[in-house]
C-alpha cells in the first residue's frame, strides 16, 4: 500500500545557531506532535567558512528528557559533555547523544577545522523518549562512518547507508530507545526505487542534495516531504545524483511539555528540569 504524501516543506529561512552554524529548521514540535517521535531537525549548510582563530559553535547548555543526532556530511566537529562523552568526528560519523535525566554539553568547529576553513555540512536531529526513559541515565555513542553498514538498491539504483533500525536486512549500530530508522540514501542520476518502510510510522524524506520525484511529486535539495502514517511503499526516482535523509519513528503517543533545551511531559516537569539545571544536578563540563 502507497504511503501517501502529506505535504512538502519548502523554503525554509535560513538562521544561525551559535556563530558556527548556519541552519534551517525542516520541522519542529513547536507546532504541534504531529512528527512524534522525531521532535526537531536542523541541517546546517552547506556553508564555506574561511580560516579564522575562533572558536566557533555553541558553547555549555543544558539538555533534558530527549536525543541528540548529529549526523555530519562535510566539516569536522568537537563535542563534549558531563556524562564524559567526547569526541572528534568527521564527515560520514555520527554522534547519537542521550540527555535523558538532564546533560550539559558544548559543540564546536574542531580546531583544525577552524584553522583551514572549509565546507560545514550536517543534520542535527532530535528525538523524543518516552515518560519511562526521560529519567535514564545520560549517555553518549560515538558512531563512526565505517561501521555502517551499506546495501545496494536494485536496479543500480544506489545505496543506502543505515545509521539506524534496518533496512533490507541490515541493521544499523546504533542503539535507540523506540522504533526509529535513519537511512541515507546516496541515489544515482535516473535511479528509479520503491522504499518500504513501516506501516504506521511518522516518515520524513529530507533531500539533501539533487533533485527527485517522491510519489511523483518533484522535490528539490533543502526541502522536506512528510507522509501519512499508513501505508509502507514510497516509490522514489531520481533526475540527478541525489542525496536524501529517511526518518521513520514509531509514535510515543504521550503528552509534549517543551521550553529551549528541555522537552518533558508536563509544565511541571519542565520547571523542575530547570531547577535541576540551576542546582548543578545535570553536572559540568570537565
Amino acid at each position: 500500500m502507497e504511503k501517501k504524501l502529506k505535504k512538502i516543506v519548502r523554503d525554509i529561512p535560513q538562521h544561525w545557531v551559535g556563530d558556527g552554524f548556519p541552519v534551517r529548521s525542516l520541522f519542529s514540535y513547536g507546532g504541534g506532535n504531529e512528527f512524534d517521535p522525531l521532535l526537531l531537525l536542523d541541517y546546517a549548510g552547506p556553508h564555506e567558512f574561511e580560516p579564522d582563530q575562533a572558536k566557533r559553535g555553541v558553547g555549555e547548555h543544558p539538555h533534558k528528557g530527549f536525543e541528540t543526532v548529529t549526523i555530519l556530511y562535510q566539516g569536522e566537529l568537537e563535542h563534549a559533555d558531563s556524562s564524559g562523552g567526547h569526541g572528534t568526528i568527521g564527515p560520514g560519523d555520527v554522534q547519537w547523544m542521550t540527555a535523558a535525566s538532564g546533560i550539559v554539553h558544548e559543540e564546536f568547529h574542531s580546531r583544525r577545522f577552524a584553522k583551514e576553513g572549509g565546507v560545514l555540512e550536517m543534520v542535527q536531529l532530535w528525538v523524543n523518549l518516552p515518560a519511562k526513559d526521560k529519567a535514564s541515565q545520560p549517555k553518549y555513542q560515538d558512531l563512526r562512518d565505517k561501521q555502517f553498514p551499506r546495501v545496494s538498491l536494485p536496479g543500480d539504483a544506489g545505496t543506502v547507508r543505515v545509521i539506524a533500525g534496518e533496512f533490507m536486512g541490515q541493521t544499523g549500530p546504533a542503539s535507540t530507545f523506540t522504533a526509529v530508522n535513519v537511512w541515507d540514501m546516496q541515489l544515482a542520476a535516473d535511479g528509479k526505487t520503491d522504499v518500504h518502510v513501516p506501516d504506521g510510522h511518522t516518515c520524513v524524506f529530507i533531500v539533501q542534495k539533487g533533485s527527485v520525484r517522491i510519489n511523483g511529486e518533484a522535490v528539490e535539495a533543502v526541502e522536506l516531504a512528510q507522509f501519512e502514517r499508513e501505508g509502507s511503499i514510497v516509490t522514489l526516482e531520481s533526475d540527478s545524483a541525489s542525496r536524501v535523509l529517511v526518518l521513520t519513528g514509531q509514535p510515543i503517543g504521550e503528552p509534549v511539555a517543551g521550553q529551549g533545551p528541555f522537552v518533558m511531559n508536563t509544565r511541571d516537569e519542565i520547571q523542575q528540569a530547570m531547577r535541576d539545571y540551576q542546582a548543578g544536578k545535570m553536572g559540568h563540563l570537565a
